[in-house]
């Protein structure tokens, strides 16, 4: 039985060939040679840009951890197949391809090392018929899904493949689509014509081939002899030229993707690293390319456009000016144009080392273009338009990080520039003189509670929990009502809690995604010393931002504690039976998933699982939920900010939930609470729909009449 190849290789040289073999394989090793040393040549030279600009940042702890994130997004291509055409789309090809490369070298091996050396072949009999069905398998696969990314990015035209409404392709994505189709195109014709020329009755199982080489009736053996060879070398040309093509194209994602899974943050999800040293930092934050780390440079040259991130953007699909791909393409033009010129000038100072190496390098540095980061390559307009929800990072499949770079120019306009909009500049004033973004007097914080005989740490520090009740919970008259549902809740439960009343202070969630985190870690270390003072080892919050910041951020300054939010306590009351929901609560329900509870912590069931026991309510999801959830509008800070381009974020929410004809929007967080209820009354639903916190909800079903809140004391 002849042996058989998909892809460069020997494909029928016995049979068709007279051709020395030394011969043969000196000029076959010459020209992948040739095509290697073009890769390794374009990979070093990406490299040098690489590590041309960028402060150091430790990316290399627990490879365990960075090992299994590149298994589970690449070789199981666990997000890219989250979105089902695209996925389905760039699984056939990547899977393909990978199999295909592995049985190239497969059968190579075979050829011009195991023959030559041993006499022996492994390519025989079944293995030879199911490795031939095999390749022509995933050869088939490769092809589907470049016709299927062809259609896609030249006839659908989703909107995420380009910038409101201008496809941003570029010559380079049809080259790569041109250059793949045509290496298994030619691939699968190389094995028609052999099959046709040898007729061996065993060939059906190269099941493409086979049919193809019908194709060629009538043609005679010499003539298909010939087509052979010429269309071998094409196919070979073109497999060789991709190698050579990685780094100059698109194709170098294969390259950097899988990196920038490995090099990924295991930090937890949305938490910040903290400016360290305040006293000796000449500026803060990032006004210059050269102020992010390699890591968040490298973020933008493993950016493969895909458009995912941009797909569920609030900010985007509200019409406002920030894209998340955008602003990472134009980070990595930025980074394009200055790199190499530190390229260079390192080049020069480490050549010389000496004053005129210096001077070659300040010429060198010179010609660099001068663009201010934050102002002309990422506009105000797009810093301040994003709410921190975190829909990009979630969904990006290559793992890139817009977030902290977001917050990390933020800081330099507020800290560096203080340089930021007027009522974020009260809000900040606020939170300073006040604790809380009200600015309301911060010996009003406990008001809310006298009704209802909570004690205080302050009188009685044992108990289990703390009530951390949080500037909404305290001032805000709708977040009062939530923080009397749910200490009723607790109190009928029988759990032992306590408040801080007049001793706690502002999470600081707002101040640090503002950008100002002088102000966060002051409002921080406060809690911290009043919470260590009082031995505090649980916390209960009811605000999704301040759960946030409690877990994940407080832990940089000594303040480690077990924090659980307020659907988490009920979810576990109810399944322990501690409390019970009788009264039936009737009505169309939907639920919002807040960005801070589901993507930041992926807290998505336990509401459910509340609603889900609520007797006579009619649950129904919105279209966007869960992980593609669509945000309310008030993260990032925006809660304190106006909205004066395109259409309200909230009010695009609250049309999701009219879609689905639901009466009750049940939320679990504040800042979506206000932002809910405000877009019901501009959507004029306030007759037809109300937004309750599912605090509220569980007491209807518990049969508690609610007890009625001071009266409010700051503007909602």
């Amino acid at each position: 039985m002849k042996t058989h190849e998909f892809g460069i290789g020997m494909e029928g040289r016995e049979v068709f060939w007279n051709i020395p073999l030394p011969s043969f394989e000196i000029l076959l090793f010459i020209l992948t040679a040739i095509a290697l040393a073009i890769m390794g040549y374009g990979i070093y030279r990406r490299w040098l840009l690489w590590k041309a600009m960028g402060k150091p940042e430790m990316r290399l702890d627990d490879i365990q951890a960075r090992v299994k994130m590149v298994l589970s997004e690449i070789f199981l291509q666990k997000k890219v197949l989250k979105d089902p055409y695209p996925g389905i789309m760039h699984a056939l090809i990547f899977f393909g391809f990978f199999v295909l490369i592995f049985g190239a070298a497969f059968d190579a091996g075979q050829h011009h090392i195991t023959e030559p050396l041993f006499s022996w072949t492994f390519l025989k009999g079944n293995f030879y018929l199911v490795f031939s069905f095999l390749m022509d398998l995933f050869g088939l696969f490769v092809l589907i899904g470049v016709i299927l990314a062809a259609y896609r990015r030249y006839v659908q035209k989703p909107e995420r493949l380009g910038y409101k409404g201008t496809p941003d392709n570029t010559n380079d994505d049809g080259i790569v689509l041109l250059l793949i189709g045509a290496i298994i195109i030619t691939g699968f014709i190389v094995e028609a014509l052999r099959i046709y020329v040898t007729n061996p009755p065993w060939e059906y199982w190269s099941f493409v081939g086979w049919l193809l080489s019908h194709t060629f009736s009538g043609v005679a053996h010499d003539t298909a002899r010939i087509l052979h060879q010429v269309s071998w070398w094409i196919h070979a040309v073109l497999g060789l030229g991709f190698i050579a093509y990685i780094p100059y194209s698109r194709l170098l994602h294969i390259i950097t993707t899988p990196a920038n899974h490995f090099f990924s943050d295991l930090k937890p999800a949305g938490s910040l690293e903290p400016i360290r040293d305040f006293e000796n930092a000449e500026a803060f934050g990032v006004g210059k390319l050269e102020e992010f780390t390699w890591k968040q440079i490298f973020d933008a040259d493993a950016c493969t456009r895909c458009g995912r991130c941009q797909d569920g953007c609030p900010a985007y699909l509200s019409g406002k000016h920030l894209s998340p791909k955008k602003l990472v393409q134009d980070i990595k033009t930025h980074w394009l144009e200055k790199a190499p010129a530190a390229v260079k000038a390192k080049a020069a100072a480490g050549a010389a080392q000496g004053s005129e190496g210096a001077g070659e390098a300040t010429e060198a540095a010179s010609t660099t273009p001068e663009k201010a980061l934050v102002g002309e390559v990422v506009s105000l307009h797009e810093l301040w338009d994003c709410t921190n929800c975190m829909y990009c990072m979630e969904h990006c499949s290559a793992s890139i990080e817009h977030v902290p770079k977001i917050v990390n120019m933020r800081q330099y306009k507020v800290l560096t520039e203080a340089d930021f909009a007027p009522e974020l500049q009260l809000t900040c004033r606020n939170m300073e003189n006040n604790s809380n973004p009200w600015g309301v007097g911060s010996h009003l914080r406990a008001d809310w509670a006298k009704e209802l005989g909570i004690q205080t740490l302050a009188e009685n520090p044992a108990v289990e929990y703390l009530f951390y009740v949080g500037c909404s919970g305290s001032f805000d008259d709708r977040g009062k009502k939530v923080s009397v549902a749910f200490a009723k809740i607790l109190q009928a439960a029988g759990v032992s809690f306590g408040i801080l009343g007049n001793e706690e202070g502002c999470c600081g969630d707002s101040a640090m995604r503002c950008g100002n985190e002088y102000l966060f870690q002051a409002l921080a270390q406060a809690n911290i010393a009043v919470m260590n003072g009082y031995g505090v080892k649980k916390i209960i919050a009811i605000c999704p931002h301040g759960y946030n910041a409690l877990k994940k951020d407080y832990p940089n300054f000594e303040g480690v504690y077990e924090v659980y939010h307020h659907t988490e306590i009920i979810a576990g009351l109810l399944a322990s039976g501690k409390i019970k929901l009788t009264n039936s609560v009737s009505g169309v329900f939907t639920y919002h998933d807040s960005c801070f509870l589901g993507r930041y912590n992926e807290i998505y069931e336990q509401p459910r699982q509340i609603l889900s026991a609520v007797p006579g309510m009619k649950f129904v999801e919105m279209d966007r939920n869960l992980n593609k959830s669509f945000c309310c509008g008030a993260g990032g800070a925006r809660m304190w900010m106006e909205e004066d381009v395109g259409e309200r974020i909230n009010n695009m929410r609250t049309k999701q939930a009219m879609e689905v004809n639901a009466d009750t929007v049940a939320v679990a967080c504040p800042f979506c609470l206000t932002m809910i209820s405000d877009g019901i009354k501009d959507n004029q639903m306030t007759e037809k729909m109300v937004s309750l916190d599912i605090a509220e909800i569980v007491v209807k079903a518990m049969g508690m009449e609610e007890t009625k809140p001071a009266v409010d004391v700051c503007a909602t």
